[in-house]
């Protein structure tokens, strides 16, 4: 509607059309659960940025409640442990990741999950109300992380790389590299004040080789955090226990004993998980540690360094990552 030519009528006309219309448009459906599949109560304000202490500010972005806790959940809990301020942001409300559950019950639900796992790692935790599934690199999205990255103040940006195998987690790297830069830039995002040095922007983990592979040049050893980082994972129980969008009711026992296995078996396959990590990158290992060091720890978390953040050296890598020196590193 064009106001400026003085369209008044048409205008009120076309608004109250577009209320109506709008209206039914969202009005839940019994047969269809995504109806109503954004979360419908009152959105909580975002996280307080944490105060300028001095200590490190990390922001990890995943595309799913879960997916930071997976990746990055035992390097946080060091960071946390060592005062230091890590936020986990999910780009999507996770409202379609269950064979039984959808819309807005269940992205609730996995909200409540990781919120109780940041309470584990001792971290914060954010969920933005964006559909499971629907994830597109936009110019408002890729406001929406500038807008967080700089609220933040992060030093350190982690997410997927974008050659992953889920579209939103595709996207998420794609929006997470497009903030890079663009977050020291006055006039993007003026609503927010810029950042005077670009963060170090890192990438998690895969095994996708095409167009380019994985390349480990920070692994952090998380045996001193495994059992705290399995304990958080455990709090997401849509996912792991129950199998997410592609489980079904043969996971969930009846019997209290097969339930206990049930559980036991998702803990060990996690803790396998990190362990796979550590043997991946022993070289890697060994490069921050120490020969002697690497070969006793057991698991790990990897990262990569992206090309479009700041590119740190291996000292101010270390100032980041502030954990070697306990392992003795060379």
């Amino acid at each position: 509607m064009d106001l400026k030519r003085g369209s008044w009528a048409l205008a009120g006309t076309c608004l109250g059309l577009g209320f109506l219309l709008g209206s039914l448009s969202t009005r839940p459906s019994a047969a269809d659960p995504l109806a109503s599949a954004r979360i419908d109560e009152k959105p909580k304000p975002p996280p307080a940025p944490p105060p300028d202490d001095g200590k490190l500010r990390i922001l990890c972005f995943g595309a799913h409640p879960d997916d930071c806790e997976l990746q990055a959940g035992g390097t946080a809990a060091l960071w946390a442990a060592q005062g230091h301020h890590v936020q986990f942001v999910s780009v999507t409300n996770g409202d379609i990741g269950h064979w039984r559950e959808a819309g807005g019950p269940l992205a609730r639900r996995r909200t409540a999950e990781v919120e109780q796992a940041a309470r584990r790692l001792g971290i914060r935790v954010q969920v933005l109300d964006i559909h499971d599934g629907e994830l597109m690199p936009t110019l408002e999205n890729r406001r929406t992380l500038t807008r967080l990255i700089r609220e933040w103040k992060a030093d350190v940006v982690m997410s997927h790389r974008p050659n992953d195998y889920h579209p939103d987690h595709r996207y998420t790297g794609i929006l997470v590299q497009d903030s890079a830069y663009m977050v020291t830039v006055p006039f993007f995002c003026p609503d927010t004040s810029i950042l005077e040095n670009n963060p170090v922007y890192l990438f998690y983990p895969d095994r996708f080789r095409k167009p380019n592979e994985f390349k480990a040049d920070v692994v952090v050893a998380i045996d001193g955090v495994i059992e705290k980082k399995l304990a958080a994972l455990e709090a997401i129980e849509s996912q792991f226990y129950e199998g997410g969008a592609n489980g079904s009711a043969a996971l969930l026992p009846k019997d209290p004993a097969k339930q206990r296995e049930r559980r036991r078996q998702v803990r060990a396959g996690f803790a396998d998980r990190n362990e796979a990590v550590a043997k991946r990158f022993r070289a890697q290992l060994a490069d921050w540690y120490g020969k002697d060091n690497a070969d006793k720890v057991r698991y790990a978390e990897a990262f990569e360094v992206c090309e479009y953040g700041r590119q740190p050296n291996r000292k101010e890598l270390a100032r980041l990552f502030p954990f070697f020196e306990e392992k003795g590193e060379r």
